[in-house]
């Protein structure tokens, strides 16, 4: 397999990772204060923009490691 397409189903799969895992803590987190207030759950304003953050940043993530195994590796 080329190192460049290596390297981006890798950086793919962090992406993946780093967003479902901020997800599911940010939704922890949410649903503990729900619970807490007897409300639905419900993300603040500050949790919906740090998914949208994150979720930004790692756009870059699957081209930045596909040119590090291309440069690294080939």
């Amino acid at each position: 397999m080329h190192p460049a397409l290596e390297g981006l189903l890798v950086g793919f799969g962090l992406a993946a990772l780093l967003v479902g895992s901020e997800y599911l803590l940010l939704r922890k987190a949410a649903a503990e204060r729900a619970a807490q207030f007897k409300s639905k759950l419900q993300f603040d304003d500050t949790q919906r923009r740090r998914i949208a953050s994150l979720a930004r940043f790692c756009v870059f993530i699957p081209p930045a490691f596909a040119v590090a195994f291309w440069l690294i590796f080939a």
